[in-house]
């Protein structure tokens, strides 16, 4: 069990442009408690909300980002962001249907020198908890799920997830099948853990 003198919190990333970062605002809680029933009591379980560019983004040991449209990030959000994540931070960003292309556009001002790459499945973070393959919760696109990344220095420090909308599978409201949600529950506390131990 891991024990800590303090509840460790994820926040959601509030971003510019003009895309619904807000959307489905019970998933962090409910994985975040589900990840507190399972494996360990660690995670404040409220519904945390952060700016790109605020001090407050170290508060988190991961962020997380979803949306259907547009994205920007300033100067300053890309500075600080980069930052955050060069210096232990984690951030997860989950397609809800029309992200990608805004996505893949700004993190380039936020790492313009590293390059996302698709993450294989015999990575760490499909293993660290439940063994699980990329659940693909609704179909967006043809084809398979996918799961990139950026590796600074050899850790991974952004994971994405394309065709697959995990986040989805974490609250109730579009009826998924239950095999479906528990793929995805199990995908998510992969990535909690992955966000506190980083191998």
């Amino acid at each position: 069990m891991l024990l800590l003198l303090s509840l460790l919190k994820v926040a959601r990333l509030q971003y510019e442009g003009g895309g619904d970062w807000y959307n489905d605002p019970e998933i962090l809680p409910n994985i975040t408690k589900a990840f507190n029933s399972r494996v360990s009591p660690v995670f404040d379980t409220l519904p945390y909300v952060v700016r790109p560019s605020s001090s407050e983004v170290y508060e988190y040991p991961m962020l997380f980002m979803t949306g259907h449209g547009n994205v920007h990030f300033s100067k300053a959000d890309a500075e600080n962001l980069r930052r955050y994540l060069m210096n232990g931070g984690f951030l997860y960003v989950d397609d809800d249907y029309g992200l990608d292309e805004h996505f893949r556009r700004e993190i380039r001002k936020v790492f313009p020198d590293y390059d996302l790459v698709e993450i294989p499945p015999e990575h760490p973070i499909f293993h660290i908890f439940y063994d699980v393959r990329l659940p693909k919760v609704h179909e967006h696109y043809p084809g398979p799920p996918k799961a990139y990344g950026i590796f600074v220095k050899g850790r991974l420090v952004l994971f994405y997830t394309w065709n697959s909308n995990v986040s989805d599978g974490w609250t109730d409201r579009y009826g998924d099948p239950p095999e479906i949600r528990e793929e995805a529950v199990r995908m998510g506390i992969n990535i909690l853990m992955y966000s506190l131990v980083g191998i």
